[in-house]
């Protein structure tokens, strides 16, 4: 393995191709301002380097970084790459993975507008996410014991699990498919909407006008917190454990909870008699 220490690159395309070698404590800055330092590379160790230019790892596969830095200068680091593992390391750039198949990132950072689109088999443990539209279009994801804080998270999302996590965001699973998410905490508004096959397991939601028109909903064993006007045409199979404040217009299924301040089903719907409310 050819090994590379404790340089410095700022040249354009610095490392193109380079194959199975260990890049060890380098950087890649300087004035040249050179992009794409190691595009087309395979079977790579990073460690320990610091990224502040643009475009470093476009179509790298096999490929393991650890303890890197990616600046806010490094913008969309990982383009179009296979089978990357990434851990201990920081990624706070714009468009930081995209289009992407087989990551995992462990024990990271990333504060990254418009992170992990496009993109499948990415795996996340022990991480922090900060962005506006973390994981658009994304399919075959898996979160554990991630903080994520978001606007617009997991829209158009298919086939994922969430564990033991916390999330913060706005907006998030909308036109999601196939998603489960467990023992984890949910805050935002207009959580779920137009969602399909969403299972929530033990979980937390708080928020304003959580799940509605959603098809196939599962609450199992969930906790609500400010959730009004909850389950508007949505087809639902719920079993909360505290208090909601009101539920609208659910459109068939079963609610059953401990209380619900008010049912509200409006004049002309049509799923007053198709959705069984139990309070108990």
């Amino acid at each position: 393995m050819k090994e590379i220490r404790n340089q410095n690159f700022d040249a354009e395309r610095a490392l193109y191709e380079l194959k199975d070698a260990l890049v060890e404590n380098c950087r890649f800055e300087g004035p040249a301002d050179g992009e794409s330092a190691m595009k087309e590379t395979a079977g790579l160790t990073v460690r320990g380097c610091f990224f502040d230019l643009r475009y470093p790892l476009w179509h790298t596969t096999d490929t393991v970084l650890d303890n890197c830095d990616m600046t806010a200068s490094c913008r969309a680091a990982l383009w179009y790459d296979r089978r990357v593992r990434i851990t201990d390391s920081r990624l706070h750039g714009i468009k930081a993975l995209r289009e992407c198949d087989d990551c995992l990132l462990e024990d990271c950072s990333v504060i990254s507008p418009e992170f992990g689109w496009k993109s499948r088999g990415i795996k996340l443990v022990k991480t922090s996410v900060e962005g506006e539209y973390p994981f658009l279009d994304s399919r075959d994801l898996t979160l554990e014991n991630v903080t994520l804080k978001g606007k617009y998270s997991f829209q158009y999302v298919e086939n994922m699990t969430i564990t033991d996590s916390v999330l913060d965001t706005k907006d998030a699973f909308w036109h999601t498919k196939n998603v489960t998410v467990k023992d984890s905490v949910i805050r935002g508004e207009y959580l779920g909407w137009y969602s399909e096959n969403l299972t929530l397991i033990r979980c937390k939601v708080i928020g304003t006008q959580p799940l509605c028109y959603c098809r196939n909903l599962v609450m199992e064993d969930c906790e609500t917190e400010d959730c009004d006007l909850s389950f508007e045409r949505s087809s639902v199979q719920a079993t909360l454990l505290n208090p909601v404040v009101s539920v609208k217009n659910p459109l068939s299924g079963r609610i059953t909870a401990p209380a619900i301040g008010q049912i509200i089903l409006e004049d002309g719907f049509n799923g007053k008699d198709r959705c069984e409310i139990i309070v108990k």
